[in-house]
């Protein structure tokens, strides 16, 4: 299978957040802060929008993120 120029599983990898955008990441489900760059997290792309979740709310919602369900749905 092959990719068009510029799509998305042509770089092999998705673009990370800058520094400035790492510092500032906020749970979409409980609002928790994290403190720099949380490798545990979970990363959703909605709609065009990265969303994070914090473990906690990754963890209760497990099921649902495997069944990739839009977290309106949770």
């Amino acid at each position: 299978m092959t990719s068009l120029p510029g799509d998305s599983d042509s770089t092999g990898f998705a673009p990370r957040p800058d520094a400035g955008e790492a510092q500032h990441i906020v749970c979409a489900r409980c609002g928790t802060p994290a403190e720099g760059p949380q490798p545990t997290w979970t990363c959703s792309v909605e709609n065009g929008t990265r969303h994070y979740f914090c473990d906690s709310c990754a963890r209760t919602n497990l099921r649902a993120i495997e069944g990739r369900l839009d977290s309106a749905w949770w």
